[in-house]
């Protein structure tokens, strides 16, 4: 295996990011991040009890007025530190987001860290366009306005696909809003988190306003959501875990961002470019080793192109290369644990009773044998009720079902409880556009399939959750929406007080 981040000295002080400063949790209970590549263990800390919690949401709270009373060109200013800091140190965040996740070094170096930089980019001019309504006379006696305020504290919890990407996705509307955040990574995967963190004061924003807890979800994770100096929750993770998230932030009355699973569907109309959509199709589901909520899971091809297309994506699967996650040339990594490709594995396994398994559906062995690695697996012939098709596998496993009809492809488009990311492949612009209006997800590509932008949300619907991530559209969730009324007559008694005092005015 190539050149590792080297883990231990750097993070010798602990994995929790508290008022400014790393230290070591205090639950009594150690953790390891293990590289999936190998299986080996490259750090081993003390995870975040509920007192360490309750000290960074102190923390937080102590920090908030003096944040929240920073100019937005001061928040700005700050923000685009962050970002010069961050480019500065763009090898360092690929290699460690490398290591803990498996992930090639060439989609870190590529999407995860140059995604990040332009994200904070994107907020620190962002922060100065905190605009309400302009000021007007809705009443005929009264000047209107709406202010947008920060909340507080924001508790959020990133999930381990994306540990750098997400962890910005939490923090950067927060504070460029002017709140104050405790952020809670997955435990497999704090080491980027961290980085960011400590970057960030290296940029000037001042200690408590970005806070880090490195803890399991039932201990660090809930008493953060149910923590009542908490007044907003942003969750990005499992349907599942979302429902449970859900359930305690609803205890206490906070307000709620879930951004949850998803099965992308990917419609291929018999028009479309099969070149493209074959490519399209490969990269789509494997991009992060198909550890995408919005990855491509379901290919519904029109009936005339399907067997082309399938022999098309299996041959070009069949060309992906499997290795190093160190090694530029390498495509796909491993999964983010062995647990975890055991579980893609019984998905593959179980459907081999009912469906047929083209190419992959299996781990590699060799010198790969120790990794958590599996191969790119194509799976035709499963029913649309069957377990492949509406379950979210979170894997490189692409199931691709036939269709007919316009009609019958966007009802099978449309048939999972989820509803995130879709895309539609055709020439004709009347036919895509139709797609776009109906498929029901929060992000509908046409001929293509994953691209992202800081400037346009990312959000769900049905069981993909509520809220949105990145652009100006975020602020939705982490402001506070003020009307403010100013009586413009100087008159005591007015009209309207008829309604108490009657003939007495």
């Amino acid at each position: 295996m190539g050149n590792r981040f080297q883990v231990t000295d750097r993070f010798a002080d602990g994995a929790q990011y508290i008022g400014g400063k790393l230290r070591a949790g205090t639950s009594g209970r150690r953790h390891s991040v293990v590289d999936p590549a190998t299986g080996e263990s490259v750090y081993t800390y003390e995870l975040a009890s509920t007192a360490d919690v309750d000290e960074a949401v102190a923390a937080a709270k102590a920090a908030f007025p003096g944040w929240a009373g920073a100019t937005p060109g001061e928040r700005s200013d700050a923000l685009h530190r962050l970002a010069g800091i961050l480019a500065e140190r763009a090898e360092d965040f690929a290699r460690a987001e490398s290591l803990q996740c498996g992930k090639p070094i060439r989609l870190t170096t590529e999407f995860d860290v140059p995604g990040t930089i332009d994200n904070t980019a994107f907020f620190a001019g962002a922060a100065r366009h905190l605009q309400g309504q302009s000021a007007a006379e809705y009443s005929g006696d009264h000047t209107s306005y709406v202010r947008r305020e920060p909340i507080g504290v924001v508790g959020s919890i990133a999930p381990w696909n994306y540990p750098l990407q997400m962890a910005a996705w939490k923090i950067l509307p927060a504070v460029a809003a002017g709140n104050t955040i405790v952020l809670k990574p997955a435990e497999l995967t704090p080491l980027t988190s961290l980085m960011f963190a400590e970057a960030a004061k290296d940029a000037g924003i001042p200690d408590g306003v970005i806070n880090v807890v490195t803890g399991s979800g039932r201990e660090a994770g809930e008493h953060l959501v149910g923590h009542p100096d908490v007044v907003m929750t942003s969750f990005t993770g499992s349907t599942a875990v979302g429902k449970r998230v859900a359930e305690v932030a609803t205890a206490t009355v906070k307000r709620l961002h879930l951004e949850l699973g998803g099965k992308a569907p990917f419609v291929v109309f018999d028009d479309a470019d099969l070149e493209a959509a074959a490519h399209g199709a490969v990269a789509a589901s494997l991009i992060n080793t198909g550890q995408d909520c919005t990855a491509a899971t379901r290919a519904y091809v029109q009936r005339p192109l399907f067997d082309a297309f399938v022999a098309r994506v299996a041959e070009l699967m069949e060309t992906v290369r499997l290795g190093d996650p160190a090694d530029p040339a390498t495509d796909l990594g491993p999964l983010v644990s062995h647990v975890h490709r055991d579980r893609v594995a019984g998905f593959v396994e179980r459907a081999r009773g009912y469906a047929t398994v083209v190419t992959g559906g299996e781990a590699p062995g060799g010198e790969l044998e120790n990794g958590a690695y599996y191969r790119p697996t194509l799976i035709t012939g499963a029913a649309q009720d069957s377990e492949v098709v509406q379950s979210e596998i979170f894997g490189p496993v692409l199931v691709a079902l036939p269709f007919d009809t316009d009609d019958e492809g966007i009802r099978l488009a449309n048939d999972t409880p989820y509803g995130l990311a879709a895309s539609a492949w055709s020439r004709d612009v009347y036919r895509a556009n139709r797609a776009t209006r109906e498929i029901k997800a929060g992000c509908v590509w046409v001929n293509d399939h994953i691209p992202i932008i800081s400037e346009m949300p990312h959000g769900g619907y049905k069981a993909s959750g509520y809220g949105k991530d990145m652009s100006a559209y975020s602020f939705e969730e982490y402001t506070q929406v003020k009307h403010v009324m100013f009586d413009n007559t100087a008159v005591a008694a007015k009209d309207w007080h008829r309604t108490i005092f009657g003939d007495r005015l």
